[in-house]
């Protein structure tokens, strides 16, 4: 008999899907996603056959396919199914075989499940897939969310066999004459996991015959250490991540308090994709030079005085603008620059607002980066001074001294730091005739 409350009641403890959801059934043809196939369908559930072919194994696919089209036919079910160019991807990618396949493969699950109206994607992975997964992890090195391997349920994945084993899926597939086709590929020692399988596995059995119920209890611990974690970063994020216009920011004072510091602070880095090795050097550069920078895929970490600031990475590079006087809006990087002109001689007390005389504007206008060597005269001066001086007199973080953008007359002459300061020479007087208003808006 096929085990259907046990099946019913792992389905209700760990919350994968209430009566009423469609759920998307990963089948293979190999006799645990079969297995998975039958329990559904003996629950009632209402689901959905999706079968890849990786192109890998020839006759042998087609054969799985095939196998899989007929199961999902007598079973009266919808059936999707898809072809892939693995190799080809593999390559283009500069992945493994096995990595491309994952990825192609879930992709495509996600697509089937938002195009057809499924809740849930559900995947026939077991206590041992779970036992070789730490193992895996543990071997390439890993964080606490290595540790507890395969979960249950994430987001729409779900994965309802974990409260079964191989030898006991082996036994209720016999005891129940299910035909399955068996997968060539899961014999060979060339892919990691079948290493960890076939060769690893078998001698920690014979240290611990209850390997895979041991595994399970200390996944699920990790996960609740993981749980635990994430509260408590959470907490760090709301106490010390400070969001800004300009970026995010964390004092370096809170971070050299941070216990254990290394843990703590890559948690709260990770959603800037800041690896392990790049958190160690800004440990290391707590009390090194400000203006040292460090670089994830996405971001850029600068150590500015007293705090480390976090900014999308490439986010200062803004190709010159050019305004013309029938300009309204220009974007430049992350913020917008609008003008208008008034015959009304006024001024207001607003960094964000330049009220230039017009009637000294050369067009076109350039919106630009600051350069080296760039001066002006700050409103209410008379001697030119470095941008870059005036930036330090200010204490302007140092990632905005490249990503604030200059206003530069036709003639080559500063008109506005935007949002900062406007030069002398612009400003308006008694004579003036006409303003040019030039505000800054960020996006």
């Amino acid at each position: 008999m096929l085990p259907l409350s046990q099946f019913q009641d792992f389905i209700e403890q760990q919350n994968l899907f209430v009566q009423g959801n469609r759920i998307l059934l990963a089948v293979s043809g190999g006799k645990d996603s079969v297995l998975m196939l039958h329990l559904f369908k003996a629950i009632g559930v209402d689901v959905g056959v999706a079968h890849c072919n990786f192109n890998l194994r020839a006759d042998e696919a087609q054969r799985d396919e095939s196998f899989v089209a007929l199961l999902a036919k007598n079973f009266e079910l919808p059936f999707y199914v898809t072809h892939f160019d693995t190799k080809k991807y593999a390559t283009e990618n500069k992945i493994s075989t096995q990595m491309a396949a994952r990825d192609l493969r879930y992709n495509w699950f996600e697509e089937i499940r938002r195009n057809e109206g499924y809740d849930y994607i559900a995947l026939a992975q077991h206590q041992n897939d779970a036992v070789e997964t730490v193992l895996i992890n543990l071997t390439r090195g890993t964080g606490i969310s290595g540790l507890h391997g395969i979960l249950p349920k994430r987001d729409f994945l779900i994965r309802p066999l974990l409260f079964l084993n191989r030898q006991q899926i082996d036994e209720i597939v016999k005891v129940n004459n299910i035909d399955f086709v068996e997968d060539s590929s899961n014999v060979s020692t060339k892919y990691t996991r079948n290493k960890i399988r076939l060769q690893v596995v078998p001698h920690l059995q014979e240290i611990n015959p209850n390997l895979e119920k041991t595994f399970a209890e200390n996944i699920a611990r990790f996960a609740d250490l993981e749980a635990f974690l994430d509260v408590q970063v959470q907490k760090l994020v709301h106490e010390i991540l400070v969001q800004r216009k300009d970026g995010s920011y964390i004092s370096l004072d809170e971070i050299s308090r941070l216990t254990p510091q290394k843990l703590l602070l890559y948690e709260l880095l990770k959603p800037f994709n800041f690896g392990e090795n790049v958190v160690q050097e800004i440990i290391d550069s707590l009390k090194g030079l400000s203006g040292t920078h460090f670089f994830s895929a996405t971001h850029q970490a600068i150590i500015n005085r007293n705090d480390l600031v976090i900014v999308e990475k490439n986010k200062s590079v803004a190709a010159n603008q050019f305004i013309h006087p029938t300009t309204e809006n220009i974007g430049f990087g992350n913020v917008e620059i609008s003008l208008v002109f008034t015959d009304e001689v006024k001024f207001e007390v607003d960094t964000n607002k330049a009220f230039v005389n017009a009637d000294k504007l050369i067009f076109p206008l350039v919106l630009r980066n600051w350069q080296n060597g760039d001066k002006f005269i700050p409103l209410g001066m008379r001697n030119p001074k470095k941008v870059s001086d005036y930036f330090i007199d200010t204490k302007v973080p140092l990632h905005l001294k490249s990503t604030t953008p200059i206003l530069v007359n036709g003639n080559g002459e500063i008109i506005w730091i935007t949002g900062m300061r406007q030069d002398n020479r612009y400003k308006l007087i008694t004579a003036t005739k006409k303003v040019a208003i030039f505000e800054l808006k960020i996006k």
